[in-house]
């Protein structure tokens, strides 16, 4: 990672209030549950998007990115490399400022169209390492 890229991160990270975490599961032992608690615990506020969830971790599910009454700061995928180009459109549809894909979370095609858009981009990153690099 650069120096401009990591600036970028401290910087989106620095500004963002509103993170909706696609694919957040209401299982403890799922990377995205554990994930989502440390961006709670660090002062953001959550928007579970999981059409199978009603709540998780205190906060309402919402089916889709277009049906959350907020706006969005970051999309944080935790969905399989099929599903990024349909959520991608969806951030870009809402105005979201970022998409940041978890580990092993990557789409190049997608990531192209979401920066002509105007839209911050990270693949294949945690969003929980991040917070905690910058806290030290």
């Amino acid at each position: 990672m650069t120096t401009a890229e990591d600036d970028s991160i401290t910087r989106i990270l620095a500004s963002a209030k509103n993170i909706a975490v696609v694919g957040l599961s209401g299982k403890p032992y799922r990377a995205s549950f554990g994930v989502t608690e440390t961006l709670q615990s660090s002062g953001y506020r959550i928007f579970p998007v999981n059409p199978n969830e009603t709540k998780v971790l205190g906060e309402k599910c919402y089916a889709r990115l277009e049906d959350i009454p907020e706006k969005i700061d970051i999309v944080d995928i935790f969905r399989r490399s099929e599903f990024v180009p349909e959520i991608v459109d969806a951030s870009i549809r809402i105005g979201a400022r970022a998409i940041w894909m978890q580990e092993g979370v990557k789409d190049e095609p997608s990531a192209e169209r979401a920066r002509r858009a105007g839209l911050f981009v990270i693949m294949d990153n945690c969003i929980a390492k991040e917070i905690h690099k910058r806290r030290k």
